[in-house]
């Protein structure tokens, strides 16, 4: 193993003095249940893979990419009932992450990228508030949507949590933890409300309601094939955003033209 220039935690000081980044990437997760058959560290494992991998890829074409180390927990209240499910609150989410900012600004970088992998992570507050504070700009990537153009194309079903395009990718990432035979049939209970039923109205699910095994999407149709082709557009898509940004001058109207 080499040391990695756009990684943080291997690159060195020895590298970074002199070194301008304009682009920071911050991957966030959860450690939470996934059906019985994905890891706790789902959300944290498949992030840390994208946001590695993009940066990689972009730190090709623009060298001023830095990928930050990835937060592990996220906002899993709602899912409290399964066993060890780690939960934070977002004011904590959000003020760690303020931290982080903060410190990024002393050392010159103003473009930062959460990479979310995680649904019930909320950051469009903070970032409201941080763009109003600082002459920084935070943008948001949730991860699984960036391919959701293609996503009848690669996958058979809908999806939600630790169904087949969630079960493909930890295919994909790390066969040796996944557990098929130990797979629930991922169906919750539908909503008692209409408005709920058809999604116009929204509520926080309280998952051991829905269903015993904490899923929402059937897994039985996942293969690593799927989890390869939609982990390489997924990447593709966001490392071309990454070379964009760091390529995309501050001035007085941006981010827009």
């Amino acid at each position: 193993m080499g040391i990695d220039p756009w990684d943080l935690t291997s690159t060195n000081l020895g590298r970074l003095q002199g070194q301008k980044f304009e682009v920071a990437v911050l991957p966030t997760g959860a450690i939470e249940a996934h059906n019985r058959h994905l890891p706790e560290g789902q959300d944290f494992r498949h992030t840390t893979y994208v946001a590695r991998t993009s940066c990689e890829m972009a730190w090709r074409r623009s060298p001023s990419v830095i990928c930050l180390p990835a937060l592990p927990y996220g906002v899993d209240c709602n899912l409290l009932d399964f066993p060890l499910t780690i939960h934070v609150s977002q004011a904590a989410l959000d003020a760690m992450i303020r931290d982080i900012v903060v410190s990024l600004r002393r050392h010159g970088i103003r473009k930062v990228v959460i990479v979310n992998g995680h649904g019930g992570n909320d950051f469009t507050p903070l970032i409201r508030q941080i763009q109003c504070d600082m002459d920084v700009h935070v943008f948001v990537v949730n991860w699984w949507l960036v391919g959701m153009d293609r996503y009848g194309e690669i996958f058979e079903k809908p999806d939600d949590h630790a169904g087949e395009w969630e079960t493909s990718v930890a295919l994909a990432l790390y066969p040796d933890l996944v557990e098929m035979e130990r797979a629930g049939h991922g169906i919750p209970t539908p909503f008692r409300l209409e408005g709920l039923r058809k999604g116009w109205a929204h509520t926080s699910r309280r998952f051991s309601r829905m269903i015993d095994h904490c899923a929402a999407g059937d897994p039985s149709r996942a293969t690593a094939e799927k989890g390869r082709k939609y982990l390489e557009l997924v990447c593709g898509r966001i490392s071309d955003f990454l070379v964009e940004l760091a390529e995309a001058k501050i001035d007085e109207t941006f981010p827009q033209v």
